[in-house]
């Protein structure tokens, strides 16, 4: 049976469930960024037409993407965050009783989408060694014949690991040579903490699509918006099932300025990785394992599903919000933390060893 995946409670509800002051609840479970840009005072100074509709289109918010990403407007479709944008593949590339592939564990709206869909999921389960969570790519591979929908994660969540550039290519090759090719999404939702990118690869793999999203690096989640880049054939395809207005016309105009400030979420990427690597070190020295990670979240290992279950419990009653994961699951006897600023992960080493 597969797993099902949740939404994390609000920070109001797990202060009432705990006793504690709302302003005491910490998120380590949503891998958010601890600083807010910069820009969004000046920003929202400005006026727009909030009795008018947005413009369907979303031009400036297209342009501003399509120049961040190094490609025509004609091949970026803009959506309500990544999440709406990978609903669209399903909608336009996964039919009832199709199948898609993913290496697992990942990302959890992956076996949502495709469950939604009426679809088959095919998990590759990903090999853990030193270096982290491996991608098998030779399984994902001989998964692909009669697939129409690969999903992949690069950077992975929730394990925090690169599987790099070789690994991607091996998998387009393949699905290139198939005679009905599945639609391969490279989900770039943690681009900014590594540089690296499949984008310039879409014309020789035309069926590639690359998603973005403007809720990590950019620290801009509660405007959702993020982007597809992929061949003008593919996001016309997409523009077929996208809704005409799911993006208010607030977030777009926010989300085109902090495009045209690329540095800024390069800078805090930076900042954030610094951190996370200060704080994995003192992770182990208080007894818990933290994989390696390119992102700004860490995948740690507690033990066995009660002791995560025990670990987590505890933090909540500091006001430290882990990401948990299902008791039957792969990743049971883990949690995730999001890497916070430095005072709020002094407080978790303190939750964790008792300081």
């Amino acid at each position: 049976m597969s797993e099902v995946y949740t939404w994390e409670p609000s920070d109001e509800a797990l202060a009432a469930r705990y006793g504690l002051p709302v302003d005491r609840i910490v998120r380590f479970d949503t891998n958010t960024s601890p600083v807010a840009p910069t820009f969004v005072p000046s920003v929202l100074r400005g006026s727009w037409p909030l009795n008018e509709y947005p413009d369907s289109a979303y031009q400036a918010l297209t342009d501003a993407a399509a120049a961040y990403a190094g490609v025509p407007p004609e091949e970026v479709l803009v959506g309500a965050g990544a999440d709406e944008i990978l609903d669209l593949v399903g909608k336009a590339f996964l039919p009832a009783g199709g199948t898609a592939v993913v290496p697992a564990p990942s990302y959890g709206m992956y076996p949502v989408i495709t469950s939604q869909r009426a679809a088959r999921r095919v998990d590759v389960p990903r090999v853990v060694g030193a270096d982290g969570w491996a991608m098998d790519v030779a399984g994902v591979v001989a998964a692909l014949a009669g697939a129409q929908v690969v999903w992949l994660c690069e950077p992975n969540n929730p394990t925090g690991s690169s599987d790099g550039p070789d690994a991607l290519r091996r998998i387009l090759e393949a699905a290139g040579a198939l005679a009905e090719p599945p639609v391969v999404v490279v989900d770039e939702a943690y681009f900014e903490f590594t540089g690296r990118t499949v984008i310039p690869w879409r014309a020789t793999y035309p069926h590639l699509i690359v998603v973005r999203t403007l809720s990590k690096a950019f620290a801009l989640p509660g405007i959702r918006v993020g982007w597809a880049v992929a061949t003008r054939p593919t996001i016309a395809r997409l523009e077929r099932v996208r809704p005409a207005g799911s993006i208010s016309t607030i977030s777009a105009a926010l989300a085109a300025a902090a495009l045209t400030r690329p540095g800024e979420a390069r800078q805090r990427a930076a900042t954030i990785s610094a951190e996370r690597d200060w704080l994995v070190p003192r992770l182990t020295a208080a007894g818990w394992t933290p994989y390696p990670s390119v992102t700004n979240f860490l995948l740690v290992r507690i033990g066995s599903a009660e002791d995560a279950a025990r670990a987590a419990e505890r933090l909540l009653h500091e006001g430290l919000v882990p990401r948990t994961f299902a008791p039957a699951g792969r990743v049971s006897g883990h949690l995730r933390l999001t890497v916070r600023s430095r005072e709020e992960n002094e407080r978790l080493l303190a939750a964790i060893t008792g300081g």
